[in-house]
């Protein structure tokens, strides 16, 4: 498939840079042992190697690239290009896009966990990470946002409409009327309604899109014998949120909201921040060494559960992907409670000791880790669906933060090697 009589990338490429001093620390061969087996060798299309998958996975979350601009990135960089296995120049990308969807959807969380894990055994076989610094961890929770527009029931109503009409319209069944005049009309009436306070029409308004919704529902079920049967579950899912949509607009206090209509899972989640009351997301837990950063444990839940119920999960994680049992972990006040864990728990509000107000304070460079895994890492927006995608990025998030670390430390160490070997050959001239 790819050509081998083209330029050898070791032949001008610098051995030297990070990335290729990183992908020959990687121990490749366990991605193609464990990662190989889940596919059939009885004929058909050749998949692509674990350790290309990998490496572009890798590389999506190091650099914050979408999975189109990865490959064309890949295409004009060498160092991506010898990172993900190949000894050739290459001037095709390595594969579709839309195989990275399949790859993740195949691998799940506990292949993501697998690579995770691989990473931080080769920062440690480097030296970048202590093995006693894996058991001295920091623990946090965030709000990963999904990739949805900030929910109004007006546009949620609005939306629903034009599905059913879709929807009836596709398989002939028949609608009175389908409100395709008034409906988008009414919903920015809503819109202004709302921005300028008289609330009493925006009500009003707000009446008349669920009549219209709620007759487009009674409709559909009435000619639910008709549809083909392979058309009945989408269907059903149809008359299950819009029953839903109806109760909570009726009931604005209600729980189990929806938000989304493609996203259903999603949750709103108060953190209690100046400049964005309501996140509309999930909650992801993360633990990271105090010393040097690194994450060794990251998962999403679904839920909004309390912070304190999920710090055995994540701990057990951790133990998990390093094989390393944590002994102190500093937690912030919303950590408190009766744990499982047997490691020392460290958060303000009692009586410390003078190394455990040393680990406290190195709870706060968790934040520092967070704000980069949002803005370089992808971490602030979740583009996979479901609660399967959610615990997928979440993990990649945190492999493509470490990836990160290590690229640095390669950097700064390559630094210091040629300003050693220029100071020592000033020295010998002046000598």
């Amino acid at each position: 498939m790819f050509d081998t009589e083209g330029p050898a990338l070791s032949d001008f490429i610098n051995m030297k840079h990070p990335l290729v001093t990183m992908a020959d620390r990687m121990e490749w061969e366990l991605f193609e042992n464990h990662w190989q087996q889940q596919f059939s060798g009885a004929g058909g299309p050749m998949a692509n190697s674990g350790r290309r998958v990998a490496g572009l996975l890798m590389l999506k979350h190091m650099e914050g690239l979408s999975d189109e601009r990865l490959m064309a990135a890949w295409v004009t960089n060498p160092y991506f290009q010898y990172f993900c296995g190949e000894t050739h120049f290459q001037h095709k990308p390595p594969a579709d896009p839309t195989s990275l969807i399949r790859w993740r959807q195949r691998l799940g969380e506990e292949g993501m966990e697998w690579m995770l894990t691989t990473v931080l055994e080769s920062a440690e076989s480097s030296g970048i990470v202590e093995k006693r610094s894996l058991s001295h961890l920091c623990v946090d929770s965030t709000v990963m946002e999904k990739h949805i527009e900030h929910p109004t029931d007006s546009g949620l109503l609005e939306k629903l409409r034009v599905k059913l009409v879709e929807f009836m319209q596709q398989h002939e069944l028949s609608i009175r009327q389908t409100y395709s005049r008034q409906g988008p009309r009414v919903a920015q009436q809503v819109g202004r309604y709302a921005h300028a306070k008289p609330f009493k029409r925006m009500r009003r308004s707000l009446r008349k899109q669920c009549t219209w919704v709620g007759r487009l529902l009674r409709e559909l079920e009435r000619q639910m014998d008709v549809l083909p049967e392979l058309a009945k579950p989408k269907a059903e899912s149809l008359l299950e949120k819009g029953k839903q949509l109806l109760a909570q607009v009726k009931n604005p206090r209600a729980k189990n909201k929806l938000y989304s209509l493609h996203e259903p899972d999603v949750d709103c989640i108060s953190k209690g921040k100046a400049r964005k009351r309501y996140e509309f997301g999930t909650k992801v837990g993360i633990a990271s060494t105090q010393k040097e950063g690194f994450v060794v444990g990251i998962r999403s839940y679904p839920g909004n559960p309390y912070d304190g119920h999920t710090l055995d999960d994540l701990l057990q994680q951790a133990e998990t992907l390093t094989s390393v049992s944590a002994k102190t972990v500093a937690v912030d006040l919303g950590y408190r409670g009766h744990h499982d864990t047997e490691a020392e728990i460290i958060h303000r509000g009692k009586r410390l000791s003078k190394r455990q107000k040393k680990r406290l304070r190195r709870r706060s460079a968790l934040e520092a880790t967070i704000g980069h895994m949002k803005v370089d890492g992808m971490l602030d927006r979740c583009h996979l669906k479901g609660t399967q995608g959610d615990a997928i990025h979440a993990i990649l998030c945190g492999v493509g933060h470490n990836l990160r670390l290590m690229r640095n430390y390669w950097k700064k160490l390559y630094f210091w090697l040629i300003f050693a070997l220029g100071y020592r050959s000033n020295l010998a001239k002046v000598g």
